[in-house]
């Protein structure tokens, strides 16, 4: 495996890890699961607080709502596959930040 492939693989992990934890997190705190409907609840400093938190959470809530509608649903393979490799790019994309900002802070050599 090349460093580079390593690096990529690593990073949707670390984004996924990451976004499982936001979302968990704030179903513990808020004891309803993260949703984008946090988006809808008009111009607020609540609303603008969501946006940064949906950037990392994003790929868990995509997964999440995927798998409950392919059952729930019954949606077709294609359209979970399509989520699928949206929520791994997004992921691999949010990882990517979050390591290069640990690395730019120092906790990462």
């Amino acid at each position: 495996m090349t460093p580079e492939a390593f690096n990529t693989l690593f990073s949707i992990g670390i984004g996924f890890a990451l976004a499982g934890a936001l979302a968990n997190g704030y179903q513990a705190m808020s004891q309803r699961p993260a949703g984008f409907g946090l988006l809808q609840e008009g111009v607020a400093p609540r609303t603008f607080a969501a946006v940064p938190f949906l950037v990392f959470a994003a790929p868990f809530i995509i997964m999440r709502n995927t798998l409950r509608g392919m059952r729930l649903e019954s949606r077709r393979f294609e359209f979970v596959m399509m989520a699928t490799v949206i929520a791994g790019f997004w992921s691999m994309m949010s990882g990517t930040f979050f390591l290069m900002t640990l690395r730019a802070t120092g906790v990462l050599g």
